[in-house]
């Protein structure tokens, strides 16, 4: 049977039985015009660009992106209220730095290459200062490009011996053939202040060029060493060939200088006969008999020692008789005439009273071979 419910407005009775008396009631929340209908308690979705630039800035994996992804997430987050601003804020951080450590490490290997690179030329550049005097081992021989060398004692065998440096001035890279001329010019002009005595010299010893190439002019290599060194490429220099003040006694220089002062005039002779250029070879024999002269005054005011002087003038008597031919030939009418005082002022060159002067000195007393002091072209490039 039914019983009628009690009279009044009642609500319906809850089945299970009222709440208990401490149980707690959830409140309402309210916007700006009352209630929201929306619980405190309601959850609220996390911006998924903020944990993308999260995850993006933890793996440093494209920094740049995740650092985008970030400040979009902060926008998004502000305009509607999704949560995970702190992922954003974070992912936007680790991305910047991601992105600072990339250009570090992008940076330091770009300049670590290039320090390494010049480092490199330096090393290069530092093993080919050679000074004057030092004798060293080429690997890659003395012909064609010479990348390394290394300095050994003089007094064992070696490829090669400085005999002289000739800086180059600065500026842009002048090109190899301009180089050689150089190379050419100077070297030949200075081998004998390094080795006075030819009479010395080794037959098979050329004078070759170490010279600045292209790359090596980029770390400021302006040097051109000028080396003396075997022409066969088989066999090596022993001992050093030094024969300078350093080396000699006063007395020796002075011969010595002397003596090349007059071949390097001899040197200069034309080179078209007598026939085609006589004006020429009489103003060349002019220079001859100058150059003479000067000499012949600097051996007479030398004092030199009591076993020297009587070889030493006569020496000097033979230089005068052919100061006298030089002049006759400077003076002829025809080309006959000069020749026949050419060749008799010729025959007193590195004659007997030379070779009994340089004995008493304690020079060399065999004289080159013809051909033997000529110039020579050989070089090789740094």
């Amino acid at each position: 049977m039914s019983i009628p419910p009690p009279p009044g407005n009642q609500q319906p009775r809850d089945p299970y039985g009222p709440p208990p008396a401490n149980w707690p009631q959830q409140p309402q929340g309210y916007g700006p015009h009352g209630p929201t209908g929306r619980s405190y308690g309601a959850p609220v979705s996390v911006n998924a660009l903020a944990v993308a630039a999260l995850v993006l800035g933890v793996l440093c994996f494209l920094p740049a992106a995740g650092l985008v992804l970030g400040l979009i997430a902060l926008r998004q987050i502000r305009r509607n209220g999704q949560s995970g601003r702190g992922l954003a804020i974070a992912g936007a951080v680790l991305s910047s730095v991601g992105i600072a450590l990339w250009a570090v490490t992008l940076s330091t290997g770009v300049l670590s290459d290039a320090w390494e690179e010049f480092e490199d030329g330096a090393r290069g550049n530092e093993s080919l200062s050679l000074e004057k005097g030092d004798c060293f081992d080429a690997p890659g021989g003395l012909e064609g490009d010479t990348y390394d060398v290394d300095r050994v004692p003089c007094a064992g065998g070696h490829d090669g011996e400085v005999f002289a440096v000739v800086t180059l001035p600065g500026g842009t890279f002048p090109g190899d053939a301009e180089i050689t001329d150089i190379a050419d010019e100077k070297c030949y002009a200075l081998q004998d202040q390094y080795a006075m005595d030819s009479w010395a010299m080794p037959a098979d010893v050329d004078v070759y060029y170490l010279m600045p190439s292209r790359d090596s002019w980029r770390y400021g290599d302006r040097a051109i060493s000028c080396v003396f060194g075997s022409s066969d490429a088989k066999a090596e220099l022993t001992g050093s060939l030094r024969g300078d003040p350093t080396t000699l006694d006063t007395d020796q220089v002075v011969f010595l200088s002397a003596a090349n002062a007059v071949d390097a005039a001899l040197y200069e002779e034309p080179e078209d006969t007598p026939e085609d250029d006589l004006a020429g070879h009489r103003a060349w024999a002019t220079q001859v008999h100058d150059v003479l002269g000067e000499q012949i005054a600097a051996l007479r005011g030398h004092s030199w020692p009591s076993k020297a002087r009587r070889p030493v003038a006569g020496l000097v008597k033979d230089l005068e008789d052919a100061r006298e031919e030089w002049a006759r030939a400077s003076e002829a009418d025809d080309p006959d005439s000069y020749s026949a005082h050419h060749d008799k002022a010729y025959a007193y060159v590195d004659g007997p009273a030379t070779v009994t002067a340089r004995k008493a000195l304690g020079l060399a007393t065999a004289p080159p071979s013809p051909g033997e002091t000529e110039g020579r072209d050989s070089d090789a490039q740094v």
